[in-house]
């Protein structure tokens, strides 16, 4: 309680002294709450809520339904199978994520862009018009990348039934393409560990062999892990196979 009372307090002192800051007469304003008889004027208040809540959501839909999520997961295996802890932080692998997921998705992006943002901001669609317009590339993108054995679970799961591709909705899309970007993130992650766990294992029977046994091995196969992925131009490598993922 100590501290919301502070925050209480703070925010108190700074909307008086904005008032004051203003000249502003604070008794002079009424706070009046009404009934509204008529539904209908409820209606834009909660379309302004929904978008509110659909801007506040931006950042979470632009995660799960892009390429975001396989790329991330990506590069967080190949940090881990150097053994480099935290190099690169993870601001650079999320920044270098971000990017890549721009360039990924830029084409859709720019078909969102022509066929939905403008013209609901021109005012030729409606909101509800450009939120179906936007969802059809993206659809497009979640059904090339989606796995007929993840579709088929979550359908299973929703007890539905379905007579085409396009009468699957969101709500059984999303979460099978979500899933089917884990397990491929995985994937890429267990061929990105297995030429490392080599040379761990070749520095630990070197180590053994010259009774070196106290002396930890990831310690000493370290640098020839990051020797080795600098020769083989690593970096190039990854971001390349991530690519190639979505071809």
């Amino acid at each position: 309680m100590g501290t919301f009372s502070r925050k209480l307090g703070a925010a108190i002192f700074l909307f008086f002294g904005m008032m004051y800051a203003l000249e502003v007469d604070a008794s002079a304003i009424e706070l009046t709450m009404t009934t509204l008889d008529n539904p209908d004027q409820v209606v834009p208040t909660l379309q302004v809520f929904l978008m509110l809540t659909l801007i506040g959501m931006a950042p979470f839909l632009l995660l799960m339904l892009t390429s975001f999520t396989r790329i991330i997961i990506s590069l967080s295996f190949m940090r881990s199978a150097l053994g480099t802890q935290q190099m690169p932080p993870n601001q650079v692998l999320i920044g270098m994520a971000l990017f890549l997921t721009v360039f990924l998705m830029g084409p859709i992006f720019t078909q969102i862009n022509e066929t939905a943002v403008r013209p609901f901001g021109e005012g030729l669609i409606n909101q509800e018009e450009a939120i179906d317009t936007a969802m059809i590339p993206l659809r497009e993108f979640m059904w090339r990348q989606v796995e007929t054995s993840d579709i088929e679970l979550f359908i299973r799961l929703s007890g539905d039934t379905f007579e085409s591709l396009e009468d699957i909705p969101d709500r059984v899309l999303i979460p099978a393409f979500i899933l089917g970007e884990l397990t491929k993130g995985f994937r890429i992650g267990f061929f990105i560990y297995m030429p490392f766990i080599v040379i761990d294992m070749i520095v630990a029977s070197v180590l053994m062999a010259m009774g070196m046994m106290m002396l930890p091995p990831a310690m000493i196969s370290l640098p020839f892990k990051i020797l080795l992925f600098v020769m083989v131009d690593g970096w190039s490598l990854l971001l390349e196979g991530i690519v190639l993922t979505f071809r």
